[in-house]
């Protein structure tokens, strides 16, 4: 098997609040403040899927989506 086909094949799994989350976060850098608790929880855990960065820039913790993501 070619690593080309391994790739075109890899997904990565959503819960629908996950998704939810990546969907209203596209586009845009916000604060991660700026979010619910339960937010930033899921927030996280996008984080550690590698489907949101977190950049902290002047003391200030910002979060964006990567690269849109079509499961």
């Amino acid at each position: 098997m070619k690593i080309n086909e391994l790739i075109s094949k890899f997904t990565i799994a959503l819960s629908n609040e996950e998704a939810s989350v990546l969907e209203n976060m596209k586009d845009r850098i916000s604060p991660l403040y700026s979010y619910t608790p339960r937010e930033q929880f899921v927030i996280e855990t996008l984080i550690r899927k590698a489907l949101v960065s977190k950049v902290v820039k002047n003391g200030t913790v910002l979060v964006m989506a990567n690269e849109e993501y079509k499961p």
